[in-house]
């Protein structure tokens, strides 16, 4: 032992910290893994990751059953974690871009492989994560001897802290992780780091835990609870069923069909558990919103300003806000709220406390609708098919006047300017005449409609240049990326470089296409003019934007360029999102935190078990429900699923509330008492009837 603990237990804790950290680091980027590598929409990027965590939730009844009736939990845990690190070292693999980027152009060549790779390490690391969540814990208990109970409550303090640490750093960790840039043939996102890190804690995981073997106290399989429950309830369906008819009288409880296969002790705790299991059913809806931090909200974050001032925020980061306030809020949830509302002598009842949980849960959701309502109003709209949009920008000194033809439009652009886009029916768009100073030309135009255009003009000293330009461009950069082009305003051809990026040869009055750079900082531009090299810094880019970069001048000693601004940045900073996180951080503590603690406060001892794969069982079913919503609600904007969510949570927790309300809340071990009474004297009444049957025996 080490300060009065079992050496073993160190182990275990720091088996969990590397176990949690794996696991939370892979989530925490997954998400984005789907939308940007595997090129899915955001509703399947959602559908699989809540499919994936239902699965989460659904296999540790699995592990249990493993564990309680077949190998034990040391061997349990053991051979689930080879199979969690091989999940997790199949997902570091499916994310290498150079796997089958053949032709090297920067996107891998054939995605059905890498998603199925992906749904492989998916599935095994939901068996090993589910599988060996209810045995740790379990295993970690059965370390201390009987007269070790102070040692057990702050061993599990300790195993939840580990838990809270593994997982925050490992949502700050993984995100930077992702956002570095590798390769072998081109330079992407760093996915294979970003999973190839929580693989490596994995195998350090079960290392760990492998070496502690020889210290261990293992407990041989007893059998599960859970069947016994399981088949008891069965059984009494089966009974019932079969006694359906009005000649046999009713009884009390639809579980005392049970009384004729099983004891009076089974049937009472597992009354005491289906009264629970009961009001669980509400509850999956919060879990539903609770979770989607790690998809909509993450989403979210991604159309949003992530700069911080020195700090650069990932999207996948700010689901570390959840993790700080979870350890900030919970000992001043205990130690102030939960006093002064006793104070104010108001009964605050563990159901009372779960009800105000859903509807702060709700209450998040609102403030996230109210969000994206913000954001909604900084995206560009983009044309529709048969609608074409155009955008005019003047390279010359002299203004200009450009009519759209038939008498669709008419607009006046000075030196050196340019319009915003202005939309028009293709089919009604045949041509447009440029008037400046006393030149005119007339062009006839053919677009292919659902397009952006970019009208490059200029009175130059033989005759007027009108070029249109495909850009190509159908929706807002996404990742905080910006979309850069140059237009060349100069008489001479001239080679351009951003950063790494060579934009070649650039004839005059020539345009580029976009290319992607980061956002948030600035770059070196270098230009070669006739052999004549001149450079310049580039504005601070934003996050989300493009722009048309038209060098005007560029010599060694001086430089001109105009920024024309075809998409803005994003403009709604991420801080926004932080009363969202904050207030369904509160809901969190007053509901996980005492669902558990009245779920364990009503069920028998040996049947916590039972409650804990129930409340597990909670979180699956809501993360189901996130699929089946989304799925069936068809609704365009993302506001309004927010609002759906938020809704459906109040409708619930109105019905959760008459649930609590009409609940009577019972003492377990007062019941159990009455059962250990009623057994002696039952025990007690065997005997004498034993001795009396011997004295009459004896007088014959």
């Amino acid at each position: 032992s080490c300060f009065g603990y079992p050496l073993s237990i160190f182990f275990i804790v720091v088996n969990e910290f590397c176990e949690r950290f794996s696991y939370y680091g892979m989530r925490a980027v997954l998400v984005l893994y789907f939308k940007y590598f595997l090129q899915w929409d955001d509703n399947l990027s959602t559908a699989i990751y809540h499919t994936f965590v239902a699965l989460c939730y659904l296999t540790p009844i699995l592990g249990a059953l493993i564990a309680d009736s077949w190998l034990g939990k040391f061997k349990t845990i053991v051979s689930l974690s080879i199979v969690y690190t091989i999940g997790q070292a199949v997902m570091s693999v499916s994310s290498i871009n150079d796997l089958s980027d053949h032709n090297r152009d920067g996107s891998p060549d054939n995605i059905p492989l890498h998603i199925a790779l992906s749904m492989i390490g998916l599935i095994l690391i939901a068996l090993g994560t589910g599988g060996i969540k209810p045995c740790v814990s379990a295993f970690g208990g059965d370390q201390f001897e009987e007269d070790q109970e102070k040692q057990r409550t702050r061993f599990f303090s300790i195993f939840y802290l580990s838990i809270n640490a593994g997982s925050l750093l490992s949502t700050i960790i993984t995100p930077i992780l992702r956002g570095q840039q590798c390769g072998i043939h081109s330079k992407q996102q760093c996915y294979p780091l970003a999973f190839g890190v929580p693989a490596a804690l994995m195998a350090v995981a079960l290392v760990v835990f492998v070496i502690g073997s020889r210290m261990y106290k293992k407990v041989q399989p007893q059998g599960n609870v859970m069947v016994q429950v399981s088949k008891c309830i069965g059984f009494a369906i089966k009974n019932r069923f079969r006694h359906r008819s009005k000649e046999f009288p009713k009884r009390e409880h639809w579980l005392d069909w049970a009384s004729e296969k099983y004891d009076k002790r089974l049937i009472a705790q597992t009354k005491m558990v289906m009264k629970v299991l009961f009001l669980y059913i509400p509850l999956p809806m919060f879990w539903a919103l609770f979770d989607q931090q790690g998809s909509r909200w993450t989403l979210q974050a991604t159309t949003m300003d992530g700069n911080f001032g020195a700090i650069q925020i990932q999207p996948d980061q700010m689901q570390t806000v959840n993790a700080i306030l979870i350890i900030v809020m919970v000992p001043v949830v205990d130690g102030v709220i939960y006093p002064l509302i006793k104070k104010c002598k108001i009964n605050f009842t563990p159901l009372r406390k779960i009800t105000v949980g859903m509807f702060l849960a709700a209450l998040a959701f609102v403030a996230a609708a109210l969000v994206q309502v913000q954001i909604d109003k900084t995206l560009p709209v983009f044309p529709a098919a048969g609608k074409s949009q155009i955008k005019i920008i003047n390279l010359g000194t002299d203004a200009a006047t450009v009519r759209f033809e038939p008498q669709l439009n008419t607009v006046n652009v000075t030196s050196k300017e340019w319009t915003g886009y202005m939309t028009f029916e293709t089919s009604q768009l045949h041509s447009l005449n440029v008037i400046s100073g006393n030149r005119s030309l007339n062009k006839i135009i053919e677009l292919p409609g659902g397009n952006r255009h970019t009208l490059a003009i200029k009175n130059t000293a033989t005759d007027i240049f009108a070029e249109l330009m495909l850009d190509n461009v159908t929706s807002k950069p996404e990742e905080g990326k910006n979309l850069i082009r140059f237009i060349n305003n100069l008489p001479d051809t001239i080679n351009v470089t951003m950063g790494d990026t060579s934009f070649g040869a650039l004839t005059s009055l020539a345009g580029s296409n976009y290319t992607t750079f980061s956002g948030g900082r600035k770059y070196e531009i270098a230009v070669i003019r006739n052999s004549v090299p001149c450079s310049f810094t580039s504005k601070a880019l934003g996050f989300g934007s493009a722009y048309t970069i038209v060098i005007n001048e560029c010599s060694e000693h001086t430089s001109d360029v105009t920024y024309s601004e075809d998409i803005p940045p994003n403009t709604v900073h991420m801080a926004w999102q932080i009363p969202q996180y904050f207030i369904l951080t509160c809901a969190e503590v007053v509901f996980s935190v005492t669902g558990l603690e009245f779920s364990y406060s009503q069920a028998p001892s040996n049947m916590k078990a039972v409650l804990q794969a129930g409340w597990l069982l909670t979180v699956a079913v809501g993360n189901i429900i996130v699929l089946i919503v989304a799925g069936a609600s068809k609704l365009s904007e993302q506001w309004a699923e927010y609002v759906l969510f938020a809704a459906l949570l109040f409708v619930v927790c109105i019905i959760f509330a008459v649930m609590a309300y009409f609940y009577t809340y019972i003492d377990p071990n007062e019941i159990e008492a009455q059962l250990d009474e009623e057994e002696k004297k039952q025990v007690k009444k065997d005997e004498n009837s034993h001795e009396k049957q011997v004295e009459a025996d004896s007088k014959l």
